[in-house]
């Protein structure tokens, strides 16, 4: 009997998120309203940030908090290839360009050492993202910024529940900060089914600034401000219910995640794994394992397809795409074989001992 397919990713959802829209559907109020304004209030001091603003999409929450550290039509944003479209799409959003630099081999996010040279007069902000929910390295990059005076912004569209060790960043203090605190100018997040907790849709900015979070609020509800138009980017009161439940789990999640990749970290010693430096705790978004070559990746792919074990290549390259083909950067060798030798593996929550056994057996082959 043919199992069913592993999921790259399986959303957990129960009675209580139910039970959070039915309360919602019976109050009569289902567009952006007080469960919306409760579900920032939540995220806002569960990540330990001054303020939250909830909008429709990780996508909506990177192209307005760009637009409020002020980038415009002809300015320049230093960022990563390797990311998710979205990341280089939001740039070009705001009018602005793109200006890819490559990665770290092992932690697959923006290589701190070449963000330096890639910052020119043009330069409005730096956009790092947290790939796949691993912190990339704040300090070294808020370093640069703060040096440079440029804004800076972290696409943390999959890093809710991800950490840094408090003073990693210059807070001076010991213990672990959650992303989303303010160690920059603004944090997106996205509840994309794909993501530890979803709302369906939807994303937040976290911010240490009250002017951004007035901007964003303005400009997600068709607000003009500082000569820019409002947006329809809200979300829903019925998003938010779920959301608030989702929230709820986040701490659980992150636990299951990580026990799953460790096993499969000892169970796997052939391929490697990202290097998750000791100043942080991923939540393993997403798992990406390298192996030798790029025929040894789409190897290993065909077998897990052959298993009925969903996976995916490595990220993709938007400077490989055409509508980014004309982004600036330097040669990205580190981004280019990160996605012809790594594969995405499923994490699934809730994922059986049967499953886990699938994707080790094909992996192994």
């Amino acid at each position: 009997m043919r199992h069913p397919q592993v999921p790259m990713a399986r959303p957990l959802m129960g009675p209580e998120e139910a039970a959070a829209v039915a309360r919602v559907l019976a109050s009569g109020w289902v567009m952006q309203g007080p469960e919306v304004e409760a579900f920032e209030a939540d995220f806002a001091r569960a990540v330990g940030a001054p303020h939250a603003a909830a909008v429709s999409s990780g996508t909506a929450a990177l192209h307005l908090a760009l637009l409020a550290v002020g980038v415009r039509p002809g300015d320049e944003v230093v960022t990563v290839s390797h990311s998710f479209i979205a990341t280089a799409n939001s740039v070009r959003l705001c009018g602005a360009t793109p200006v890819f630099v490559d990665i770290e081999a092992g932690t697959f996010n923006m290589d701190p050492a070449r963000v330096e040279a890639a910052i020119t007069p043009h330069t409005r902000a730096i956009l790092c993202v947290h790939q796949m929910g691993m912190p990339c390295d704040l300090a070294a990059i808020g370093a640069v910024a703060t040096a440079r005076g440029v804004a800076l912004v972290e696409d943390a569209a999959c890093a809710a529940g991800s950490e840094v060790r408090a003073g990693s960043d210059g807070a001076g203090s010991d213990g672990w900060q959650a992303i989303g605190r303010p160690h920059s100018d603004a944090a997106c997040f996205s509840f994309h089914p794909r993501k530890l907790i979803t709302t369906g849709d939807g994303g937040m900015v976290t911010t240490r600034d009250a002017a951004v979070d007035e901007r964003i609020r303005a400009w997600r509800s068709h607000g003009t401000r500082d000569g820019v138009y409002g947006l329809n980017y809200r979300m829903t009161d019925l998003q938010a219910a779920v959301g608030r439940v989702q929230l709820g789990r986040l701490p659980g999640l992150v636990v299951e995640r990580r026990r799953l990749v460790e096993e499969l970290r000892r169970r796997l010693p052939t391929v490697a794994f990202p290097v998750e430096p000791l100043w942080a705790r991923s939540n393993w978004q997403s798992l990406c394992v390298r192996f030798s070559s790029a025929n040894a990746a789409a190897a290993a792919r065909a077998r897990l397809e052959a298993a009925g074990v969903a996976a995916r290549p490595g990220i993709t390259n938007a400077h490989e795409e055409p509508a980014q083909r004309d982004g600036l950067r330097a040669p990205l060798p580190e981004s280019e074989r990160a996605h012809r030798e790594c594969v995405l593996l499923p994490l699934p929550s809730g994922m059986t001992a049967d499953e886990l056994n699938r994707v080790v057996g094909a992996v192994e082959g």
